[in-house]
């Protein structure tokens, strides 16, 4: 029995926001209510934190099976928790890719063993050949929850109909990567900075954008639902934008990253902020912020991508892997980018990270109620907190090391147990 006391409750389900204490007994949140007493339970004092509901990532990178050099599903979830997440849903991109029952199962069984909730998609595509559909009733049995090449684009529009055509009729979506391989150069690097400092061709705009308004129009032919993962340009949140209002079953994530830094990293972190897509720029990323305020953005999930110190320290950077560690920066990011800024209200921040990709999902989670689950993170979202080298997960090529932002995750509960404290 776990007793939290004098915290600011907050459940952007319902809106509740106020003073109270939560009774948490066999995983389940059994009573909110001022001034609770009960004398056996374990005690936390909340006061001056906030209680929310345990942050929901949609989008995770844990390298199980066959890079777990980068990354485990034990140390990504590890590093999920220290980042106030209980639920986690990792992508398909392992070696062997996510694309049989058989190594669905394997994975799962990894993570069952966890101290939070491990999800999982499989891929769309038969080992990312972009041509072969995987056998979606036989994986969706299995427990997968949803379907992605995530990493590879679909650049046949055949193979995407006949997807999304598939998802529908199992009730369920696919998530895609978009960047068009044919309109890009090196990736990881915006189009602008590659030119006009690394002198090369980088990833375009365009590639994006135009891969997304084919996707979403096929998506609204078919009446499929299609979620359009990491969107980076301003264009893009005009396209999906359209869809939408056109009726189109569209739902888009950005994450913390492009929200918050401009292509002009790469130049004071290297490797560290290359990634894909790339870092944009100022108006890219404005443009973004105005897609969270208005809703066509509904969910930020981290892209939580680990890698080896040795792969990103190569001496060539177009060399270098893209992708940065975001779980256990990704709270921090939002606060200070977002809700210091005064672009969001903590409650908008924390419905884009809980109830909206919980029910993106279907997941019972991203809410705080009575006879509801007992997951929950607690934080000080006021904490002035350097970023340090010092991660949960085995990697460290985060770009924000160094840096001060706002807030931190004092507690995550999950299933009723603390399974993370922090130590300060």
């Amino acid at each position: 029995m776990l007793l939290i006391k004098n915290g600011r409750v907050m459940d952007p389900k319902t809106g509740l926001d106020q003073l109270s204490d939560l009774l948490i007994e066999e995983g389940k949140i059994v009573k909110i209510a001022p001034n609770i007493e009960n004398g056996e339970a374990q005690v936390i004092n909340a006061q001056g934190l906030v209680v929310a509901p345990g942050l929901v990532d949609i989008h995770v990178h844990f390298r199980e099976p066959g890079q777990t050099h980068k990354e485990d599903i034990h140390t990504g979830s590890l590093a999920a928790a220290a980042g106030g997440f209980t639920t986690v849903v990792m992508m398909a991109n392992t070696n062997p890719t996510i694309s049989t029952k058989e190594t669905l199962k394997e994975v799962l069984e990894s993570a069952s063993r966890e101290k939070i909730h491990v999800k999982s998609v499989a891929t769309i595509t038969q080992n990312f050949d972009g041509q072969n559909l995987t056998d979606f009733p036989a994986l969706l049995e299995a427990g997968a929850v949803g379907f992605s090449d995530d990493g590879i684009p679909l650049t046949s529009a055949k193979v995407l109909r006949q997807a999304l055509e598939l998802a529908r009729k199992n009730q369920t979506f696919i998530s895609l990567h978009e960047e068009d391989p044919e309109l890009n150069g090196v990736l990881g690097f915006n189009e602008q900075i590659a030119r006009e400092h690394f002198h090369i061709c980088g990833a375009t705009g365009v590639a994006e954008y135009s891969m997304i308004a084919r996707d979403v129009m096929i998506a609204y032919d078919c009446k499929a639902h299609v979620h359009i993962q990491h969107l980076s340009k301003a264009e893009s949140v005009q396209v999906v934008e359209f869809a939408q209002k056109l009726g189109a079953q569209v739902t888009a994530e950005v994450a913390p990253q492009h929200f918050s830094k401009t292509e002009s990293l790469l130049l004071t972190q290297g490797s560290k902020a290359k990634m894909n897509p790339p870092l944009r720029l100022e108006s890219d990323r404005l443009a973004v912020i105005e897609g969270l305020k208005s809703g066509v953005i509904s969910i930020i999930a981290t892209d939580h991508a680990p890698h080896h110190a040795d792969e990103k320290n190569v001496a060539d950077i177009t060399q270098a892997p893209s992708g940065m560690t975001g779980l256990e920066t990704s709270l921090s990011l939002g606060l200070t980018y977002l809700v210091e800024t005064g672009d969001l209200s903590l409650m908008q921040l924390l419905e884009k990270m809980t109830i909206n990709p919980a029910q993106l999902y279907g997941f019972e989670a991203g809410f705080l109620a009575e006879g509801g689950p007992a997951d929950i993170t607690i934080f000080d979202p006021q904490a002035d907190r350097l970023v340090s080298d010092h991660f949960a997960s085995k990697a460290a090529n985060s770009p924000f090391i160094g840096e001060s932002l706002k807030g931190q995750v004092c507690y995550t509960i999950c299933d009723g147990q603390i399974v993370f404290a922090s130590k300060d």
